[in-house]
């Protein structure tokens, strides 16, 4: 009876589901006039990426960190008479959350800067009919100008569902001027162990008035469910958070243990980190490293995109270097791809528009400016071919990183088993369990949504 009951409801639910797509599509399915040219409304979302070179306008004098898109914008409108585009401005920390509950709600955009990792769109939606597979709108020559493994991050079940525009990866930042002031030696080629790496920021760790008070930290960093800057560290020893068939939890494992344990210890027990780390303050750990005001901490990891940040708005004298080796001998860092994901259409017109819109704003042309803009790889071969860090050394540093990159589990409750990991380090960071306890307490939580 319970199966019965069971089947009846999937049948109610799938057939209800596919009445929601119908709904969804039809309002903004615009009209075909009789040339054949599709008319209507493309929604799309988008975070701030960079301003004008001198613009200061806006919030904090960061300039309009939307011009690029908007003028691209414009620039299609002009070539596709009838067509509007609507761009909706969303901070990036809160795009996956907005997103999930617009496509609860039925009211998802029709372009938006997401992966199919799980953070915000997973492939439960893929096989729910939210997302377009876009195979159709690329020949076999145009899909070989993309680096294998940015494809990969889009690919399920062998059909492509977004268009790659950038690939990232997260390095150390360190503060020469703080490193000089110290009188301590930056690791030599940005290669060292977590022994050095552990030496080095207790040793950047300084009163420097003579108070009795530590006015620079060696290290700091935060914690935050979909940031993953400190979690390199918590690979070091061979650990991954879920086994390979993605199965069970192995952040449990001695080595995730072990790594996860020594980086809080660097506040908990050598005092060479500020009581903040481990925190949720993403601009504040930031500014700590940056701002020439304060520089109270020597070394931080950042995403690519503090590189070009730091050189355009900060006079900080820095350099790039891997995270720390730890048993395993070998470097590693996390690595994303970013672009554009398409959500279900109804119209296969605007469909077709839709997708040449999103090609336009993918070009070989506007990834080698992003890349230059925006401090990202691009995902494109031709892009990176035109060289777009050749005068800048630490970009092209980072870039070297991406042979190291290993990619996060693609599950499709991996947004829930994110937040669980990092709300159980946050207790770690803060002293309030050791990173036994944390896990202990975390992998039921995690193998149950696994098991769903």
């Amino acid at each position: 009876m319970r199966g019965k009951l069971k089947l009846v409801f999937m049948l109610l639910f799938a057939s209800t589901f596919v009445f929601i797509l119908s709904a969804c599509g039809k309002d903004s399915a615009g009209e075909t006039d009789e040339d054949g040219n599709w008319k209507g409304k493309i929604t799309i979302w988008d975070g701030p990426r960079w301003a004008q070179e001198g613009d200061t306008s806006g919030e904090e004098g960061k300039g309009n960190q939307y011009f690029w898109l908007e003028g691209k914008i414009e620039a299609f409108e002009k070539s596709h008479p009838g067509v509007e585009i609507e761009l909706i401005k969303v901070p990036w920390a809160e795009l996956p959350d907005k997103l999930g509950v617009n496509i609860a709600g039925q009211s998802w955009p029709d372009i938006a800067p997401v992966d199919i990792s799980g953070s915000a769109v997973s492939i439960d939606h893929i096989d729910q009919g939210v997302i377009e597979p876009l195979d159709d709108f690329f020949t076999e020559d145009e899909l070989k100008d993309f680096y294998e493994n940015a494809l990969d991050a889009y690919t399920y079940d062998g059909k492509l569902y977004g268009i790659p525009n950038s690939l990232t990866v997260h390095s150390m930042l360190l503060n020469l001027d703080l490193f000089k002031e110290a009188g301590v030696e930056p690791p030599a080629n940005g290669e060292w162990t977590w022994d050095e790496f552990l030496d080095t920021a207790k040793k950047l760790t300084f009163d420097r008035d003579g108070d009795g008070k530590i006015d620079v930290y060696g290290f700091s960093t935060y914690i935050l469910p979909g940031y993953y800057e400190a979690w390199p560290f918590f690979y070091m020893n061979g650990a991954q958070p879920l086994s390979d068939d993605l199965t069970e939890f192995t952040f449990d494992s001695p080595e995730a243990i072990e790594s996860i344990q020594a980086l809080a210890d660097l506040k908990l027990v050598e005092e060479a980190a500020p009581v903040s780390m481990g925190g949720a303050d993403v601009g504040g750990t930031f500014q700590a490293w940056a701002n020439e005001e304060q520089r109270t901490v020597a070394m931080e990891p950042w995403a690519t995109w503090a590189i070009t940040s730091t050189q355009s708005s900060y006079p900080t004298n820095f350099m790039v270097a891997n995270y720390p080796t730890g048993s395993t001998g070998e470097p590693v860092t996390i690595g994303g791809v970013g672009g554009w994901t398409m959500f279900h259409q109804e119209s296969d017109a605007k469909k077709e528009v839709v997708a040449e819109f999103m090609k336009f704003i993918s070009s070989t042309d506007e990834q080698y400016l992003m890349s230059k803009e925006y401090g990202i790889f691009p995902a494109r071969i031709s892009a990176a071919e035109k060289e777009p860090f050749a005068d800048n050394p630490e970009m092209a540093r980072a870039q070297e990183m991406s042979s190291q990159v290993v990619m996060l589990p693609r599950h499709p409750e991996w947004k829930k088993i994110d937040e669980i990991i990092q709300r159980e380090l946050q207790l770690v960071f803060n002293g309030e369990k050791t990173a036994e306890e944390a896990m202990a307490t975390a992998k039921p939580e995690v193998e149950a949504l696994l098991q769903k």
